[in-house]
């Protein structure tokens, strides 16, 4: 059985981030529902976002220049020089820093909530749900079962990973 990959498979990056895409998708459709510049803002949140994990994280990664689980590692080497692999392992992740990540869920869960007190609708508490299941049920999934099951990162030392094993203990 494959311990980690060097480079992942093209189906798992595309599922990692089709999850994605559809979290993002639906809060850009929850947020639409108050107005464009709602809309607007989340999605320039969510590119902001992105653009960080590449700057801060993705640069001093393993999978740097290479395909990790959400096939960022090659983007990365796209954009932004190869940073310094010892800053990743030494890097400390609390549930503080992933403030900004937990607000993409969030934001459109209350803009969600304002609509639906303003003027139910079943497709907004719908999108409530279905933003809520794949932010828990669908990352633990995508990253249980095969990014951070197979990544190579994690053995050499991912704050990620600690964290969210302290979490479990």
């Amino acid at each position: 059985m494959q311990s980690n990959y060097e480079n992942y498979p093209l189906w798992m990056i595309a599922m990692a981030n089709a999850l994605s895409i559809s979290i993002y998708a639906i809060g850009l459709f929850i947020l639409a529902q108050l107005g464009t510049i709602f809309a607007i803002f989340y999605l320039f949140y969510c590119f902001i976002l992105e653009i960080s994990l590449y700057h801060k994280s993705c640069v001093n990664c393993y999978y740097y220049g290479k395909l990790c689980g959400f096939g960022k590692g090659k983007i990365c080497s796209f954009l932004f020089s190869k940073g310094d692999p010892k800053k990743f392992i030494e890097r400390k992740l609390t549930w503080w820093n992933m403030l900004p990540d937990i607000l993409l869920l969030i934001i459109p869960f209350l803009g969600g909530i304002i609509i639906i007190f303003l003027n139910f609708q079943w497709i907004i508490l719908a999108a409530i749900i279905v933003i809520i299941f794949f932010s828990f049920m669908g990352n633990a999934f995508i990253r249980g079962s095969f990014s951070c099951k197979y990544c190579k990162q994690k053995e050499l030392g991912c704050p990620a990973a600690q964290l969210f094993n302290q979490a479990n203990k």
